[in-house]
């Protein structure tokens, strides 16, 4: 490994250890794309919690519709895991990681998880969340946004608040098939 990686990936994992929060290194909706097996629009229904096999931390699941595939060929339905929830009265949380609710609509970028169970991950841990809401003119957009985690820009090796992208569920899906393309 050259210097450069090597001081940046030092510097990374210090600055994680010193805020309180998950700290990413920024993807674009095209890297999101490219690094996903699938990209869904989906609704949650069922979620549940359990310890990992070997007992040192808690993953939660959450089995999604599928609504429509952006990219993949999704099954009717998908299970996607993240790290955290609460079992037996202990409980494990993760800065940033949205641990969904039944009846919640994302549009999620996954890939097999390394639990090898048949559930996926979300690309770029809580990056390729994209939570959906209406605005008040009727439309959808969609945000991966989250308060409590930090962005660590390479170019600059700057620590930032991770604002995530904003846009309209329609812009979403023209850059995730553009890019699908490629």
């Amino acid at each position: 490994m050259s210097k450069k990686p090597a001081l940046i990936l030092t510097a990374l994992l210090i600055a994680a250890c010193l805020v309180s929060a998950t700290t990413v290194i920024p993807l674009s909706l095209e890297q999101l794309t490219r690094a996903s097996t699938h990209v869904i629009e989906g609704k949650a229904v069922e979620t549940w919690s359990k310890w990992n096999d070997s007992h040192s931390f808690i993953l939660t699941y959450t089995r999604f519709e599928v609504q429509r595939a952006l990219k993949g060929q999704a099954p009717s339905t998908v299970v996607v895991h993240q790290l955290g929830g609460k079992v037996d009265g202990v409980t494990q949380k993760v800065s940033g990681v949205h641990l969904w609710n039944s009846g919640e609509k994302a549009v999620l970028f996954l890939r097999p998880g390394q639990v090898r169970d048949g559930s996926f991950v979300v690309t770029g841990l809580i990056q390729g969340n994209f939570q959906m809401m209406k605005t008040d003119k009727g439309d959808v957009k969609v945000s991966n946004g989250v308060p409590d985690a930090s962005a660590y820009k390479i170019k600059s090796s700057q620590l930032t608040t991770f604002r995530g992208s904003a846009v309209t569920l329609q812009e979403l899906e023209s850059r995730v098939q553009k890019a699908a393309k490629q």
